[in-house]
């Protein structure tokens, strides 16, 4: 199974844990319109990880965008958030690179970065 070029991993920063069955749908700007197209969604397994996201196929250049439905998540934890989604928008120039957009997050605050 080949892994994919596009991963992400979230961590709950405020249990200390990976932030399992958190939905994440991943989204591809269209060059013609502008508008963000859905290609993927599901949740965070075990790890807090997405696995699978696109195939190599499908991973071209241009603008992307994950969005996590953290008001989810946290209503699930029983813990009251500030915000209701997070979105990740990132350009991608060489899809023969891999690309890791993680998430730390917490009811208050969230930060991201171009990972490895």
């Amino acid at each position: 199974m080949m892994s994919s070029p596009l991963t992400t991993h979230v961590l709950d920063a405020t249990r200390g844990r990976p932030a399992v069955g958190l939905k994440v749908e991943l989204y591809r700007r269209e060059e013609s319109d502008g508008r963000f197209q859905l290609l993927t969604t599901g949740s965070t397994n075990s790890d807090g990880r997405f696995p699978n996201l696109i195939a190599r196929s499908e991973f071209v250049p241009s603008v992307y965008k994950l969005f996590f439905d953290t008001d989810g998540y946290f209503d699930s934890c029983n813990i009251r958030g500030f915000y209701p989604y997070v979105e990740i928008v990132f350009q991608v120039k060489d899809p023969n690179v891999h690309h890791h957009v993680p998430l730390l997050l917490s009811p208050y605050s969230y930060s991201t970065y171009r990972g490895s």
